[in-house]
């Protein structure tokens, strides 16, 4: 789902496939792989392991039990750390579970494509650009913003399940709401839920406080925003506790 990860793959050693399945909702990216190398630690990358070759690896920035088959510099995910945060606060996401799904779907590459039609750092679908009045998904303000606050809808849908709305994420509500609103067994989306767990800072979890839901236009569209703090203006509506 990205054009970016970097990895250190074991001779012959297993992987899995992180790959967008199911979803009225189109889940938002397209596919990572993952496997572990020789030392046991957990690859990314946006392509197949070579057979009975081990692959070239890079460290992942803030993030020491990942690596990638596509290097990222620290400066590289540092340029986009106040974007995240204007953007996680203003959508009452927290800002590590936002770096680190940054950093699977797209290494912090804001021209990531994936060949599903994923685009941006947060690789979301066109379906999902659409919803959101995205007009350049490279424009990693526009990107993010719609990013977060899908993720945001995807809380909300799930009371605020982090594990849920990041299997959302990744195979779509279909599927988590085809399994009873669970994580759907399917391998790879297991393990993107758990990556994601291990590359943020503390686990996911679920926490209770009130959400608060309200839009704005943007290039002409409502635009829905999240936020855990009561607007001071406009309208705006109480969409459940997290």
């Amino acid at each position: 789902m990205f054009s970016r990860f970097s990895g250190g793959a074991a001779k012959a050693a297993p992987y899995l496939v992180l790959v967008t399945t199911l979803g009225a909702a189109s889940p938002a990216h397209a596919q990572i792989y993952s496997w572990r190398d020789a030392k046991g630690t957990l690859v990314l990358s946006n392509r197949r392991p070579p057979k009975d070759v081990e692959s070239k690896t890079y460290p992942v920035p803030k993030a020491s039990g990942v690596r990638a088959t596509r290097y990222a510099t620290p400066e590289r995910s540092r340029a986009y750390d106040n974007l995240i945060s204007e953007h996680s606060e203003r959508n009452g996401v927290r800002p590590d579970l936002v770096r680190a799904v940054v950093q699977v779907e797209s290494a912090f590459n804001p021209y990531a494509r994936s060949v599903k039609g994923a685009l941006g750092l947060m690789q979301l679908m066109p379906s999902t650009l659409r919803v959101y009045g995205v007009q350049n998904p490279f424009d990693p303000a526009d990107n993010v913003r719609a990013g977060v606050a899908y993720l945001r809808e995807l809380l909300d849908r799930y009371q605020n399940d982090e594990g849920l709305a990041l299997a959302a994420y990744n195979a779509g509500p279909t599927a988590v709401d085809k399994h009873g609103q669970s994580v759907p067994p399917y391998r790879e989306t297991q393990h993107y839920v758990a990556q994601i767990s291990r590359m943020a800072s503390r686990p996911i979890e679920a926490r209770g406080k009130t959400v608060y839901k309200y839009t704005e236009i943007i290039n002409g569209r409502e635009v829905p925003f999240y936020t855990d703090k009561k607007p001071t203006a406009g309208p705006y509506s109480v969409v459940g506790s997290r």
